[in-house]
């Protein structure tokens, strides 16, 4: 059995889109697991930029089939207007798109129901992530295959809209929800759709018989893990490797490979503890540098030495089997970078990850100071055109996690990749 899995080592951001776009040539299918349209995966090439919400990152590469499993949250109209822009640049849908008809679905309530939760206490993207997942939990979510059914998706949606109503309303003075306006909208939606839904999990099943190859890739990224992330700053998700099995209907047996990304720094966006955020210049610099703007809300990315104590927890909690550093040209002209080792919490010296968010948030770190370098590295695509020292941090990251830096991506685009034999 040949399954790949693509999965983000930090707080999401680590550049899963150019990772996945690149390997995609290498596999049959291309599947997403977990999260929604809170996901931002940038993909460059060829003078183009464009970046996805919803659909898998293999879109862009013929004859590549993609699915959007029953892990993720489908906003329909996010959707509808993503596959009509990937169309519209030449990259045909049809046959190739599969969508999970137990994927869940975003609905306006959902958004409403953030909204009135004053969702800025967590920092959400309020595209009503965690309140459709909310809905699955306790199992009155709408989910694809019902939305696609025009007299179904009327009865559900207008008793969901009632129930929710009586929340919205109720508990937060909000004037409420009208059920067909909203149905006027998305019937027409789940029609364009569906010829797409389908039992995602049986397809993939036959394709694992056939010999064929899959790569599943997530969103955010582990230290957001819904159980093992920086609660409760964390999506509403598993984007860790656990999340394919439960994602996509895939069993544990057929994954051969896991793949970490993590960024040669560490970003975050919006709340929750962040052991080695750089408040000064520095981080103002890397910020700059590597243009941490969110690709999904605009918001600046909080910035910070890397954090191989949070590495080497999501090395084990996801059992990777290799890792890609990307931007690391970022730091190129820095005197010094720095990585941190070990943590001094409460006068004690630690030197694992430990998910208590109150801990987290009273840690000091501990960095070991490595040489800097001056040469631009955007245009090496071999591993001896990189100066020693971009070497020997690629070399203390390996021998801190323990798992080997196969992939450097030294910029955003598809050709600014160096891969390591050694």
């Amino acid at each position: 059995m040949a399954v790949s899995v693509v999965v983000g080592s930090q707080w999401g951001d680590e550049g899963k889109g150019k990772v996945v776009d690149l390997l995609a040539p290498q596999f049959d299918i291309v599947a997403r697991y977990q999260g929604g349209a809170n996901a931002g995966h940038t993909i460059r090439w060829d003078g183009q930029t464009q970046v996805l919400h919803l659909l898998p990152s293999g879109v862009f590469t013929p004859g590549v089939q993609c699915v959007i499993g029953n892990g993720v949250v489908i906003e329909p109209k996010a959707l509808v207007s993503e596959m009509q822009k990937v169309q519209e640049l030449g990259y045909d849908l049809t046959g190739r798109l599969l969508i999970s008809r137990n994927a869940h679905c975003i609905l306006p309530y959902h958004k409403a129901i953030e909204e009135v939760l004053s969702a800025d206490r967590i920092g959400t993207t309020r595209r009503g992530i965690g309140p459709a997942y909310t809905d699955k939990v306790a199992r009155v979510g709408i989910r694809a295959g019902e939305l696609v059914d025009p007299d179904l998706f009327g009865q559900r949606l207008r008793s969901e809209v009632a129930r929710q109503n009586t929340v919205l309303c109720g508990a937060y003075g909000h004037p409420g929800l009208d059920a067909e306006e909203i149905l006027a909208d998305y019937v027409d939606l789940g029609l364009e759709l569906a010829g797409y839904v389908t039992d995602t999990t049986e397809l993939l099943h036959r394709a694992l018989g056939a010999g064929k190859k899959i790569l599943a890739e997530g969103a955010q990224g582990a230290l957001l893990d819904i159980d093992f992330g920086t609660y409760p700053y964390v999506t509403s998700s598993n984007p860790t490797a656990g999340g394919v099995c439960t994602g996509l209907g895939l069993p544990p047996t057929a994954i051969n490979q896991v793949i970490g990304i993590t960024k040669a720094y560490c970003t975050r966006v919006g709340h929750g503890p962040f052991p080695t955020e750089l408040t000064d210049a520095t981080g103002a610099h890397l910020r700059k540098v590597g243009a941490e703007f969110g690709a999904t809300t605009g918001r600046p990315r909080r910035c910070g030495w890397l954090d191989l104590v949070a590495l080497k927890y999501s090395c084990g909690l996801n059992g990777f089997t290799e890792l890609v550093v990307t931007k690391l040209d970022v730091l190129s002209g820095l005197d010094t970078v720095k990585v941190c080792t070990e943590y001094e919490q409460g006068g004690t010296t630690k030197s694992h990850f430990v998910n208590d968010t109150r801990a987290l948030g009273m840690t000091t770190p501990r960095y070991e100071v490595l040489e800097g370098w001056t040469q631009d590295i955007s245009n090496c695509t071999q591993a001896d055109e990189l100066p020693p020292a971009a070497l020997a941090l690629i070399d203390r990251i390996s021998s801190f996690t323990g798992v080997r830096v196969k992939t450097i991506s030294t910029g955003p685009n598809r050709a600014q990749t160096v891969e390591l034999s050694r």
